[in-house]
């Protein structure tokens, strides 16, 4: 249903066989490694201001 959530297709298109199972895993990796890519920059941003404050000469 993560496809049909995230606008990538219809419902109907499931249901009716326009999409085969190939298609909708496609989709799905593609939602995961979108989901893990925003992950790791959330990471690195929160890594970076939770990084040095004030800098000493």
């Amino acid at each position: 249903m993560a496809p049909v959530m995230e606008g990538m297709c219809k419902y109907e298109s499931l249901t009716d066989g326009t999409l085969g199972l190939e298609d909708i895993a496609l989709m799905n990796d593609a939602l995961a490694v979108r989901a893990d890519n925003q992950a790791a920059a959330r990471r690195i941003l929160e890594q970076q201001s939770n990084g040095p404050k004030h800098r000493h000469p």
